[in-house]
């Protein structure tokens, strides 16, 4: 019983000592017992994979690590602003798991996103640095039966939609919102005010357009702000599909990612922004997919637009 006692006061005594310091106490990642919240104000800067985030890592200062049901979180500094640091893994769960995780766990007043993705819009280039003013699930859909005269939905679809590839029928996101039905969503806006700022810094920076190998692009890399992108849990290497996303959705970019960061942005009312570089033209290369020979030079090309951003924050 002694012990015990002993044990309840130190448990109370740190609890007080965290709060002193400004620091919140939150759930540890394995449930028990406490764990300090990182109080200072950082912007989230996440990548998906370690070629995404080379860049930005070389450039943190004053780093240190902490690891949270598996995820490394990097804090310090970019360009002087704090930032939390991290790989959320690739895909949309992965996504939007590792955002909410350092939501809960640090105080994030914006989220920065920089990677790379594969080009829609036959006007950009691989090595172009696109910043989408909206994303959509382009997967959030019903796979529809095939009646042998045409696919047909269920009956019960809320949102019956003849924007289908084949038997994919695109559907909104449905947002829990208790104690009313949920929000269907088709599109998650961007921060207006980040996106103003990146426009102010996009002409500043110099793209790469040669690999650290000597492959070179027919053209310099350009930054382009606005339009749409979308995410979803395919890798996307087809040309027919990609004229239907750009078609469709009017998708300067696709990815597997941004939009499940949205997605928790949005519903944690936390400012969003992706910066994403193109390695590949998801299908529409005349030949092989080209994300191999260009990961690097889109991943820096894309950091490079990012820490100039960071720079810019006020």
């Amino acid at each position: 019983m002694m012990i015990t006692r002993h044990i309840a006061v130190l448990f109370v005594v740190c609890w007080i000592s965290a709060l002193c310091a400004g620091i919140t106490p939150a759930p540890a990642a394995d449930g028990i017992g406490t764990v300090a919240r990182d109080a200072a104000v950082r912007t989230a800067v996440i990548s998906a994979f370690k070629p995404e985030w080379t860049d930005l890592l070389a450039a943190l200062k004053n780093r240190q690590d902490r690891i949270i049901n598996g995820t490394d979180y990097a804090t310090g500094e970019i360009e002087g602003k704090p930032v939390v640091l991290f790989l959320s893994g690739i895909s949309m769960i992965n996504a939007a798991m590792t955002t909410q995780f350092v939501l809960d766990h640090f105080s994030v007043n914006r989220i920065v996103f920089s990677g790379i993705s594969g080009g829609l819009n036959p006007d950009l280039s691989i090595g172009d640095v696109v910043v989408p003013a909206q994303w959509s699930e382009y997967l959030e859909a019903v796979f529809a039966r095939d009646s042998g005269s045409g696919y047909v939905l269920p009956h019960y679809v809320k949102h019956p939609q003849d924007n289908n590839f084949g038997m994919i029928f695109p559907q909104p996101v449905e947002i829990a919102r208790a104690p009313e039905d949920p929000e269907p969503r088709n599109w998650f806006a961007v921060d207006p005010e980040l996106i103003a700022l990146a426009r102010t810094v996009a002409d500043g920076v110099k793209l790469n357009d040669c690999t650290a190998d000597g492959k070179c692009l027919g053209r310099r890399p350009r930054v382009t702000i606005g339009g749409n992108g979308v995410s979803g849990q395919a890798f996307v290497d087809n040309g027919a599909f990609r004229d239907y996303a750009r078609k469709t959705f009017g998708a300067n970019v696709v990815d597997m990612e941004s939009a499940a960061v949205a997605h928790v942005a949005y519903v944690n009312k936390i400012p969003f922004i992706a910066f994403r570089s193109l390695s590949d033209l998801a299908g529409g290369d005349a030949g092989e997919n080209q994300i191999e020979a260009f990961k690097g030079l889109a991943s820096a090309n894309s950091a490079s637009v990012v820490r100039a951003f960071i720079k810019a924050l006020p």
